[in-house]
C-alpha cells in the first residue's frame, strides 16, 4: 500500500475517533447542570468547554492534512473520493461548533433553573418550605406557651 494512502486512512481514522469524542464532550456540556449537585461534577463546565473546543481543533487540523494528502494519492478516483469525504467532514465540524454553541446556551439555561429551584427551596416557594414554615410556627408557639406557663408559675410563688 502507498505511503500517501495509508496516512489518509491513519488520519480518517484518528478524525473518527476524535469526532466521537467530541460530541460525547458536546454531550455532557448539554447536560451540565441538569443534576443536583452541579457543583460537585467532576468536570467543571470550563473544563469541558476546554476539551471540546481542543477537539474541534484537532478536527480542523486532520482536516488540513486530508486536504493536503488528497491531490496525492494515486489514482483519480481515490482523490475524488477522498475530496467528498473532506467536504461532508467540513459541514460535519461546523455542525459540531454549533452544537457545541446550543449544548453551551442549554447548560447556562439548566444552571439557571438549578439555581432558581435551588432559591425556591430556601425562600419558601414549595411545599417542604411550607411544611418547614408550619413546624417552626409550632415550635415557637409551644416554646412561647410555656415560658408564659412558667412566668406565670413564678408569680404565684
Amino acid at each position: 500500500m502507498d505511503k500517501v494512502v495509508e496516512e489518509v486512512e491513519k488520519v480518517k481514522k484518528e478524525w473518527d475517533e476524535t469526532c466521537k469524542k467530541t460530541q460525547e464532550h458536546i454531550e455532557a456540556i448539554a447536560d451540565y447542570g441538569k443534576s443536583a449537585r452541579a457543583k460537585e461534577e467532576n468536570n467543571s463546565l470550563a473544563r469541558l468547554n476546554g476539551i471540546a473546543q481542543d477537539g474541534l481543533a484537532l478536527l480542523s487540523s486532520f482536516l488540513f492534512t486530508l486536504d493536503l494528502l488528497a491531490p496525492q494519492l494515486p489514482s483519480e478516483p481515490e482523490v475524488q473520493s477522498t475530496r467528498a469525504l473532506l467536504q461532508s467532514s467540513k459541514t460535519l465540524t461546523q455542525n459540531l461548533r454549533l452544537n457545541l454553541r446550543n449544548a453551551n446556551l442549554q447548560a447556562k439555561a439548566n444552571l439557571r433553573k438549578a439555581a432558581q429551584e435551588e432559591r425556591e427551596l430556601l425562600l419558601g416557594g414549595g411545599e417542604e418550605s411550607t411544611v418547614r414554615r408550619r413546624n417552626l410556627q409550632t415550635k415557637a408557639g409551644m416554646t412561647s406557651a410555656a415560658e408564659s406557663i412558667t412566668e406565670s408559675l413564678r408569680r404565684t410563688r
